[in-house]
């Protein structure tokens, strides 16, 4: 399923979206104004602000809380990204040369910083104070998330519970919160705000674990993402967790051997990939995130019929068929 397909009942409201997001990005110093256009370029499928377009499509009706919402996420998720890049020393984002391999780490921090302080600003110009606490929230949750990978990557010890609560806070937060602020941005209804947020939250555990397999599955020409990459910088995901779980302690000793080693990893991904497809790894996570799906679904059964319930219930077959 292409996501046009996801998109088309609201596919003149995302154009209006673009038109605002690109207005706000403005900036009147030249270099901030050159990378911020440089971001545009670096646009993916634009998910989040999506889903808060969709939210709040099926809660009431878009509105100009709606787009504002939508905004504050994009800058907010674009800052993140940029961030991400500079850690991991990305020189490469969906296909095209990364911010800080065009402008050095600096300058992509501070582009970073300049375009979460615009989405603050912009909320509290607005007092969508509802929105501004959603986000912070998300804010606080992924740099914990970051925290707790980190701290568990570096030790190799991180069992299913630490992975799940990582890729919560990490990926899955920002998601839901998307979705509970496009729903808070047309009703006061605390129950489907309620359900939306769980929509999302589950939406987005499926979502980064299904990005997870594509390490041992996708192709990197589809994908963007070099096979086994993951593995090469020490990011123990489902997989490969579940493939040590399963194993005697001698295998599971030489595995980890590997994992230590940056020059194991390099040139002995393949080793590990093929470890975890033995073990049903890829089987085991599939089946985590159908499960994630499902709940996603269920999420949004009390909401009655309509186009953008259609596109939301469209977006998870995407996300669980999705090829890159």
């Amino acid at each position: 399923m292409n996501i046009n397909v996801v998109t088309a009942s609201i596919a003149g409201e995302i154009d209006i979206f673009q038109q605002k997001y690109k207005t706000v990005l403005h900036s009147s110093n030249t270099l901030v104004d050159k990378v911020s256009r440089y971001v545009l370029r670096q646009q993916g499928k634009q998910i989040r602000p999506t889903l808060v377009l969709l939210s709040a499509a099926m809660c009431g009706g878009i509105t100009e809380a709606t787009y504002r919402a939508a905004i504050m996420v994009e800058l907010l998720h674009s800052a993140t990204l940029i961030h991400d890049d500079v850690v991991d020393g990305a020189e490469m984002r969906r296909g095209i040369a990364s911010i800080n391999a065009l402008w050095k780490n600096k300058i992509s921090v501070l582009i970073g910083d300049f375009l979460l302080s615009k989405g603050l600003l912009y909320s509290l110009d607005h007092k969508d104070y509802t929105s501004l606490h959603t986000v912070s929230e998300a804010v606080r949750r992924m740099s914990e998330g970051e925290i707790l990978q980190i701290q568990k990557t570096r030790s190799l010890d991180i069992s299913e519970e630490d992975y799940l609560s990582v890729i919560s806070d990490k990926t899955a937060s920002l998601i839901a919160s998307s979705c509970a602020m496009g729903a808070s941005s047309v009703t006061d209804d605390t129950s489907m705000i309620a359900g939306m947020k769980h929509y999302g939250e589950y939406l987005g555990l499926a979502f980064q674990i299904r990005d997870d397999l594509l390490d041992y599955t996708g192709d990197s020409k589809k994908t963007g993402k070099q096979m086994g990459i993951d593995i090469k910088d020490k990011k123990i995901t489902l997989p490969l967790i579940h493939a040590l779980r399963n194993s005697p302690a001698s295998e599971q000793k030489h595995i980890r051997s590997i994992l230590k080693s940056s020059k194991k990893r390099a040139v002995r991904s393949d080793e590990v990939i093929a470890f975890v497809k033995s073990k049903g790894g890829l089987e085991y996570a599939a089946e985590v995130a159908e499960g994630f799906a499902a709940k996603a679904v269920e999420s949004l059964g009390a909401f009655p019929h309509s186009e953008a319930k259609v596109s939301l219930l469209n977006l998870v077959d995407f996300v669980m068929k999705r090829q890159h």
